[in-house]
């Protein structure tokens, strides 16, 4: 009766491997029209976006005035 209950477990295994892998293998690509929908839109969003992006103008630095506020002064050895 013990081996019976040890060949059990394989064949629970198995049955379990099945309904994972036919659950793995499933057809998913009724959500990928919807995903890709919603990247068109996210890709106009940035696309109107970018010019009002370049309409704003930043001052004109040369970048060490930053660089040198930016540092401690234990940086300065």
């Amino acid at each position: 009766m013990a081996s019976l209950a040890w060949l059990l477990i394989p064949l629970f295994a198995a049955i379990g491997a099945a309904i994972w892998g036919s659950w793995a293998a499933r057809d998913r690509t009724s959500g990928d029209i919807s995903e890709l929908t919603g990247y068109a839109r996210f890709r106009e969003a940035m696309d109107q976006a970018e010019p009002a992006r370049s309409k704003t103008t930043r001052p004109e630095t040369s970048g060490t005035e930053t660089r040198e506020k930016a540092h401690s002064g234990s940086d300065a050895v």
